[in-house]
């Protein structure tokens, strides 16, 4: 399963009372609490619009559930949006919602995710801050829906160097554990440990929590033992410790029997 981004808005929040208290909701998996901190401002701010759909999303990518919800909340920010990059990033989170109820199983729609990202590729400047996460997922929908990681490579590099750019550190751990993931896949091993070790340095540093887990069991995939173990066994700890979020990390995990 590939572990995604959403807008690095609210990633720690600044000096902003309100993006500080969507993180800290967001970061340990409360996106429903988050999204309704935003809910007063999405009819006449489309930037608050976008953020709440892409909260409802990733809900929807850790839990399997709040897919009409996050419909809804896509729909009202298509609505308010008022330019092209407003619309370009809007455009980018209906591609994003597309993309996750193909990769999770519950409908196809790869066609539409990717008319979607085209169309957000169309609709942005090209010094968007939201490019990055464009990039990302664009690549995202090459690798995991066409299965052509060769062309996922360059758009992951082009949104990690955005990302650095941007000083979008969470969008770095997403782009650094994406291009770990291709390394492993080519047997460079000592490559992909370098990125997933990144990721979850980033994501420990920032109080990630929610995130923290799957990159855990990454970076296991690249460690030899006893290593291996002690970090799935972390991951275990902390997938527990949120209730069995994300749900599709289970199944990666794979917990010692008891004996």
């Amino acid at each position: 399963m590939a572990d995604t981004a959403m807008s690095g808005a609210g990633t720690t929040g600044g000096e902003d009372p309100l993006q500080r208290a969507i993180w800290r909701l967001r970061s340990r998996g409360c996106w429903t609490d988050a999204a309704a901190l935003l809910a007063p401002h999405v009819d006449d701010d489309a930037g608050a619009a976008v953020q709440r759909t892409a909260l409802l999303i990733e809900r929807c990518l850790f839990t399997g559930q709040g897919w009409a919800e996050a419909e809804d909340a896509l729909r009202v920010a298509e609505a308010v949006a008022s330019d092209d990059d407003e619309r370009g990033a809007a455009a980018c989170e209906r591609g994003h919602l597309a993309y996750a109820a193909t990769v999770l199983g519950v409908r196809d729609r790869a066609d539409e995710a990717r008319a979607a990202l085209g169309r957000a590729a169309a609709l942005l400047s090209p010094d968007s801050r939201t490019r990055p996460l464009l990039d990302l997922r664009r690549g995202l929908v090459a690798e995991h829906l066409a299965d052509a990681p060769q062309s996922a490579r360059p758009a992951y590099r082009r949104a990690h160097a955005g990302a650095a750019a941007n000083g979008d550190t969470l969008l770095l751990s997403f782009t650094w554990r994406h291009l770990a993931a291709l390394a492993l896949r080519d047997g460079e091993v000592a490559e992909a440990r370098k990125g997933f070790a990144e990721s979850l340095r980033i994501r420990e540093e920032l109080g990630f929590l929610v995130g923290t887990a799957p990159a855990l069991a990454a970076l296991a995939e690249a460690e030899p033992e006893p290593e291996a173990s002690r970090l799935r066994a972390e991951a275990r700890r902390l997938f527990r410790l949120l209730g069995g979020i994300p749900t599709w990390l289970a199944d990666q995990l794979h917990p010692t029997p008891a004996t």
